[in-house]
């Protein structure tokens, strides 16, 4: 007789009970098994069973760009980067690029069939005696070299600079000459986007020399937001370490940490 929980048990209800239970885990098992198809478990060493599937892109052999890209990015973020190149990882956000890219659409230069259409119409008045009206119009500028000879001579108002144009070192130093200058810039993403304003296929910068009266609000906005980020993007970047580093470094600090304490406690 033993005693549980306040109520009295004795040995031989306890015996019967396990006796039970072993008996129906023996039957549960004997109607699991069926003796035709033999239990084999899987062997997934070399040269036994196939793996079940699983991710594997990390031991792909992916093409050489995409290894470039990979470990560019990789460094940038281990590395210190100095805040001439560290500024062309901040770019515009949706909403100021689209403001912007709002007002450069209004003065992109034409097309070649409103340039045909342009010409035709102006030789068919010539031809008629009537007056033709040259006067230029107000319209996207790109190009590096014409854009910067623009910005030297002071007469860019707004610049824009794509954050992806490789090598760097074609625009690395163009913020720079526009903040000498005076001249508002901003660095937005993607030089496709800055080719589609001017109908190219890329473009490393583009500027605006001029707007029209109802646009000048809209521009000086602009050229304000632009000019008081310049303090913001020059800063230094990089210096994160990766996941294992981190906890490593971590488990470091935390023994240095317990170490000072001991040695105060002494």
């Amino acid at each position: 007789m033993i005693e549980i929980d306040g109520q009295s048990f004795e040995f031989s209800t306890i015996s019967l009970t396990i006796q039970a239970m072993s008996s129906t885990k023996a039957k549960d098992s004997a109607k699991s098994m069926n003796p035709i198809f033999a239990a084999t478990p899987k062997n997934f060493r070399i040269g036994g069973d196939v793996l079940p599937k699983k991710d594997l892109s990390r031991f792909l052999k992916w093409p050489r760009y995409v290894i470039i890209q990979r470990q560019r990015k990789i460094l940038s973020q281990r590395l210190k980067v100095p805040p001439t190149v560290n500024q062309f990882s901040h770019v515009l956000d949706k909403n100021q690029a689209a403001e912007v890219f709002r007002l450069m659409n209004k003065y992109a230069p034409e097309t070649e069939a409103e340039k045909k259409a342009r010409l035709e119409a102006a030789a068919k008045a010539k031809a008629e005696g009537k007056p033709v009206e040259e006067k230029r119009a107000l319209v996207v500028k790109y190009g590096l070299d014409n854009v910067t000879k623009l910005v030297e001579r002071k007469k860019a108002k707004l610049v824009l600079i794509a954050n992806d144009v490789d090598p760097l070192e074609l625009v690395m130093w163009l913020p720079a000459l526009c903040h000498k200058m005076g001249v508002a810039y901003a660095i937005v993403s993607g030089k496709g986007r800055l080719g589609a304003l001017v109908h190219q296929k890329t473009a490393t910068c583009v500027c605006l020399t001029g707007v029209n009266p109802e646009d000048e609000a809209a521009l000086n906005s602009l050229q304000e937001s632009f000019t008081t980020k310049y303090a913001e993007n020059k800063k230094w970047g990089g210096g994160i370490m990766g996941l294992k580093t981190q906890r490593k470094l971590s488990i470091r600090a935390a023994a240095i940490a317990a170490e000072k304490a001991k040695r105060a406690s002494l």
